[in-house]
C-alpha cells in the first residue's frame, strides 16, 4: 500500500459519517428516480447504501418533492442530501429530513433574482444551522454564476469556478457555518484536476467532494473518473467522491462499486496515469488488469517488477508498468521508467525517451541496466 498524506482538512459531519479530518474517503451517488415516486426513490436509496454508498443524493425541484422526503426519511437509513435546484427556499422545507443540503451558487440567480445572493445563502445556512445538516456548495462548469463570467476571459472556464467558489466559502465562513464541503466538477478531467489542484492550495481546510460530470458509460466513464481521481488524491485532495456512470436505475450501484475499486488501486499504486504520491521512496505503479490488456503476461509481470526492485527502494524513482498500447504510450512519459505491453514484447521507456521493444522474458534484466544507471546518476 502507499501512503497517501490527505490535505489537513477540517471534519464535517454528514448524518452518521465525517468527511475530511483524516476520515475514509466516502463514495456517493445519487437517486435516478422520481423523488415523489416514494417507493422507489426508498428502495434506490437503500440499494445504493447497502452497496457502500456515504451518502445518498436525491433531488428535489419542486413543492411535490419536498413532500415526499418524510416518506423517504422514515424508508431509508441512508445518509441523505438534497440537491436543491432553482427555488433555495425549499430548504426549509426538506432540511428536518435529510443530513446535507447542496445548492449551486449559479443557480442562486434564477429565483428572486432582485435579492443579493448573500442573502439566499444566509438563508440556507441558517436552515442548515438549526436543522443539523451539514452542506455543499457544488460548482459546476456548465451553470457558472454569470456576473463572475463575465470577468474572466470566455476561454477560461476555471477561473469564474474557482473565484465563485472561494467567494462562498469567505461568505459561509464570515456567517460562522464552517459545516460544509466544496465541489467543482467538469466533464473534462483535465480541468476538474485543474480547478480542484488550485482550490486546494488556497483552501487546503475545506473537504472536496470529487467528480467528473457527465462522464458517461462504463468503461469509459470510469477511466475518465478514474484519471482525474489518481492525480488529486494522490495529492492528498479529495474526502469524498462520486462517479457518475450513464447506467439503468437498476445498475446504480456500480456507481459505488467503481469508486470504491479506484480508491482500493490508487492506494495500492495501480494507476492508469502516472502520478506524484510525494514519496521520497520508490514509487512503482501499474494500471488495474482490464479487457484492454493483450497479453496476461502482464499481471505477472507487474510483480515481478515489483520484486526485483526491492533494492532500489530508497530511491525516490518511479517506474509506471502500463498493460496495454491505449494508456501505456502517453502515460509513461511522465515515470522515470516505463514498461507499456503489448501482446508479444513490453517496449522500454525513459520518460518520453524510447528504449526499445523487448519480449516479456527478456525486459527485467533491461528494466535493471536501466535503474541502475538512474541510480548512478543519483549517487
Amino acid at each position: 500500500m502507499v501512503e497517501i498524506t490527505r490535505n489537513p482538512t477540517r471534519a464535517v459531519r454528514i448524518g452518521s459519517i465525517t468527511i475530511g479530518a483524516g476520515h475514509p474517503i466516502a463514495a456517493q451517488s445519487m437517486t435516478a428516480t422520481h423523488t415523489t415516486d416514494i417507493e422507489a426513490t426508498v428502495a434506490q436509496a437503500e440499494d445504493l447504501r447497502q452497496a457502500g454508498a456515504g451518502v445518498v443524493r436525491i433531488a428535489v425541484d419542486s413543492k411535490k418533492d419536498a413532500a415526499a422526503l418524510p416518506a423517504i426519511r422514515a424508508g431509508t437509513t441512508a445518509n441523505l442530501a438534497i440537491d436543491l435546484q432553482e427555488n433555495y427556499r425549499l430548504a426549509a422545507d426538506v432540511a428536518p429530513h435529510v443530513d446535507k443540503l447542496r445548492y449551486n451558487p449559479g443557480h442562486l440567480y434564477h429565483h428572486e433574482p432582485t435579492k443579493p445572493w448573500q442573502e439566499k445563502v444566509k438563508f440556507i445556512a441558517d436552515i442548515a444551522a438549526a436543522h443539523d445538516c451539514a452542506l455543499r456548495v457544488g460548482v459546476n462548469c456548465g451553470s457558472v454564476d454569470p456576473a463572475k463570467k463575465e470577468k474572466f476571459d470566455e476561454h477560461d472556464s476555471i477561473g469564474p469556478m474557482l473565484a465563485s467558489a472561494l467567494e462562498h466559502c469567505e461568505l459561509l465562513d464570515s456567517l460562522g457555518f464552517t459545516r460544509y464541503a466544496v465541489s467543482l466538477k467538469d466533464s473534462d478531467p483535465t480541468k476538474v484536476i485543474e480547478v480542484n489542484r488550485r482550490f486546494a492550495e488556497q483552501r487546503p481546510e475545506i473537504p472536496l467532494h470529487l467528480g467528473v460530470t457527465e462522464a458517461g458509460m462504463p468503461p469509459d466513464g470510469i477511466i475518465k473518473t478514474r484519471i482525474a481521481f489518481e492525480q488529486l488524491i494522490s495529492r492528498g485532495i479529495g474526502d469524498t467522491v462520486r462517479v457518475s456512470l450513464t447506467v439503468p436505475n437498476a445498475r446504480k450501484p456500480e456507481e459505488i462499486a467503481a469508486a470504491e475499486a479506484i480508491l482500493a488501486d490508487i492506494a495500492a499504486g495501480r494507476v492508469r496515469s502516472v502520478v506524484d504520491y510525494g514519496l521520497s521512496s520508490l514509487n512503482i505503479i501499474s494500471c488495474p488488469s482490464c479487457s484492454r490488456v493483450e497479453n496476461e503476461a502482464f499481471i505477472d509481470l507487474a510483480r515481478e517488477v515489483k520484486e526485483m526492485t526491492q533494492y532500489a527502494k530508497d530511491y525516490a524513482i518511479t517506474i509506471a508498468v502500463m498493460g496495454c498500447r491505449v494508456n501505456g504510450p502517453g502515460e509513461t512519459d511522465d515515470a522515470d521508467l516505463g514498461l507499456w505491453c503489448g501482446p508479444t514484447h513490453v517496449n522500454l521507456k525513459r520518460r518520453s525517451v524510447e528504449l526499445g521493444a523487448f519480449p516479456y522474458d527478456a525486459i527485467l534484466p533491461k528494466l535493471k541496466a536501466e535503474l541502475d544507471r538512474l541510480i548512478e546518476a543519483k549517487a
